[in-house]
């Protein structure tokens, strides 16, 4: 088979996998939106002031909320079946249109948290591994502890007190500071000195991860026999710790940052409220508080999509590199 079909049937049966979940991830996650208490009209009405019965079976009615819950569901099938994510009762406007004005500023957020987490957890990894039961080792293994088990939230205060309060250094929110130069390198460094507390925020936590099964697989390829090989025909340590033990380590690391590609968005929610950044974490957040179910229920579709888009990539990486993955799918 050649290396152009194999990737294609890798491809096609990835696919063939996604749309179940896909599917199984809408229906259910309807069902559960539904299980909690209240719903838009309550909330709508609350923020009034004040609501006649009437006036919320109007508006219940409206809604399309006083329906029985297979009707609404078919309802909503069926709009996604001519590609439409519904209308926002809170924002009173397009669903799609609400999440493409935040999905640019999370995507972003997302982004440059894994490339965070993906160089400073592998160099740690790396190190780590390197000096394996010494000093270093501890060191940074302590470290990694420490980052896994801190709170998200905590760790989104602790930066800000550190280079917002204290130092004076970045900015404790928003995406931008507001009358900012519309374009050229100001409005870039103002862009990227909003970003780099959130994207650290997002990132320590994956960078515990990366750095643990960084170390794990390189002590795992090390004792390998193409290894001992490299090192018998005279190669420098350094040498086969990056071309024949880092190289080969990354392939479980790279699974493992496919999968947090997508389940970032679910950390993004803690980071984007914490700094006050408007992505779709924070519009998600908006959503469940306002019973703007449309709302969630896109953004889940959204997120679950991106799952599925980044395990496949995953997978044809890993068939491009490894002709063995490819055969077997």
């Amino acid at each position: 088979m050649s290396k152009t079909a194999r990737l294609l049937a890798t491809l096609r049966a990835t696919l063939l996998r996604a749309i179940p979940s896909a599917l199984g991830v809408v229906i259910l996650s309807f069902f559960l939106t539904k299980l909690v208490p209240g719903d838009a009209a309550d909330v709508l009405a609350g923020e009034a002031g004040s609501a006649t019965a009437e006036g919320l079976a109007a508006m219940r009615a409206r809604m399309g909320l006083d329906q029985p819950l297979i009707t609404q569901l078919g309802d909503y099938l069926d709009r996604l079946a001519h590609f439409s994510l519904g209308w926002s009762l809170r924002y009173d406007m397009p669903v799609s249109q609400l999440i493409l004005q935040r999905l640019p500023n999370t995507l972003m957020l997302m982004a440059a948290g894994l490339a965070i987490a993906l160089v400073v957890g592998i160099s740690m990894g790396f190190v780590m591994a390197s000096y394996r039961g010494r000093w270093p080792d501890r060191i940074l293994s302590a470290i990694s502890l420490l980052l896994y088990s801190a709170p998200g939230f905590w760790v989104g205060l602790m930066l800000i007190t550190l280079f917002s309060v204290k130092l004076g250094w970045l900015p404790s929110g928003g995406a931008e500071t507001i009358g900012a130069d519309d374009g050229g390198f100001g409005a870039f460094a103002d862009r990227l000195g909003h970003l780099a507390l959130p994207s650290a925020s997002l990132a320590l936590f994956y960078v515990a991860i990366y750095a643990r099964l960084t170390r794990v697989a390189m002590i795992e390829v090390g004792q390998e026999d193409h290894v001992r090989t490299a090192l018998a025909k005279g190669l420098s340590p350094t040498t086969v710790a990056l071309r024949h033990v880092l190289r080969n380590a990354l392939l479980p690391v790279s699974t493992v940052a496919g999968m947090h590609a997508g389940a970032m968005l679910g950390g993004a929610v803690v980071v984007e409220m914490v700094y006050s950044w408007p992505g779709l974490g924070r519009l998600a957040y908006e959503a469940v508080m306002g019973r703007d179910f449309p709302v969630l229920l896109g953004i889940l579709l959204l997120s679950s999509l991106l799952v599925i888009i980044m395990n496949a990539a995953v997978d044809l990486l890993h068939a491009a590199l490894d002709p063995r993955i490819g055969a077997a799918a």
